[in-house]
């Protein structure tokens, strides 16, 4: 090697030392962001954590594109409901629906009974959560949460704040963060609750005195009642009712808003009779969806308002809606 050549090596190599030690590249390592140091210092206050422990699992979390990529183009602002449905709503995933079922019986009658939630809406979260368990995520959830965490400002203060929630409850049930997968939000086991939900939600329903939403499908099940309960789920009430338009209905009043808005009676006077028998004034929202038919109208009750509470999408709501339909529908008729 000339000197020439010698002097180019050695300076190139202390760039990229010095690169490395600011933490413009390491492996996509956040050990040096200053966000990250933020976290550090607060969970580091409370006492959960030393700050060596937090610096090497920053140190080892990784940014990830595809995670910013995914968040970018979710199913919910990028599918008409035609197409959105055909992947959820299916013979399918509902005969797979009724198999969960009955493996889980006697969960399911637990947690209905408890928490008054009938046990195909809990099947159909889970179904279109996960398939049933089969699909829960192959992101680090530590990844994912630091990447939209430090490297997406839209959503920074929301997703700093279930990162903080995640760091938490590893420590409170003794888990490894780095072995722990969910999805490109960060979203965890068979319901897929982010960790500020897991915390809050999440229950030890088969008494073995730990919350585990990732491997115990009875935990899950519980959890996903819980939730449900928790944000306002009224037994034995109607989720949802088709509308039957009159002459000068108005168009207008649809997707405005995800709570009930309007009274039936304020509905009907705008040309939107329901199909069910309902109370004129009970608070209903009015939801249009393009189907494959053409467009629908619909009348978003409390519970579907809950369903939204889980995802907030109007297609999503109507994909678990309509899927518990069909689980329940198909069960019955095996049951003949």
């Amino acid at each position: 090697m000339s000197g020439k050549t010698k002097k180019i090596f050695i300076a190139a190599i202390s760039v990229v030392s010095s690169l490395i030690v600011s933490g413009a590249i390491a492996e996509g390592g956040y050990g040096q962001h200053p966000a990250a140091k933020a976290v550090i210092d607060e969970l580091v206050a409370e006492g959960i954590y030393k700050e060596a422990e937090l610096q090497s699992l920053f140190n080892q979390a990784q940014k990830k594109q595809s995670i910013l990529d995914a968040i970018s183009r979710p199913a919910e602002k990028s599918l008409e409901w035609k197409k959105y449905r055909k992947i959820f709503v299916t013979e399918r995933s509902a005969n797979k629906g009724i198999k969960f079922w009955q493996k889980n019986a006697d969960a399911l009658v637990a947690a209905s009974e408890k928490y008054g939630v009938p046990a195909e809406v809990i099947v159909s979260i889970i179904g279109v959560e996960t398939r049933y368990g089969r699909i829960m995520g192959s992101y680090r959830v530590i990844d994912a949460l630091s990447t939209l965490a430090f490297d997406y400002p839209k959503r920074s203060p929301f997703f700093t704040k279930e990162l903080k929630h995640f760091l938490r409850l590893v420590q409170e049930q003794g888990q490894d963060p780095l072995l722990l997968k969910g999805s490109y939000a960060g979203a965890m086991g068979f319901g897929q609750f982010m960790p500020s939900s897991y915390r809050n939600y999440a229950v030890d329903f088969d008494g073995d005195k730990v919350a585990d939403i990732w491997k115990n499908p009875t935990d899950a099940i519980g959890s996903v009642a819980n939730y449900f309960k928790s944000h306002g789920w009224q037994t034995g009430k109607a989720v949802v009712s088709q509308a039957s338009l009159q002459d000068g209905f108005n168009p207008e009043l649809a997707n405005q808003s995800l709570k009930p808005k309007y009274t039936i009676g304020e509905l009907k006077a705008n040309g939107f009779d329901s199909v069910l028998s309902l109370d004129d004034n009970l608070a209903a929202s009015l939801v249009k969806l393009e189907g494959q038919k053409g467009t629908e109208y619909w009348l978003g009750l409390q519970n579907f308002y809950v369903i939204t509470r889980y995802n907030h999408s109007r297609m999503y709501a109507m994909s678990v809606y309509q899927l518990a339909q069909k689980i329940k529908s198909l069960k019955e008729k095996s049951e003949v």
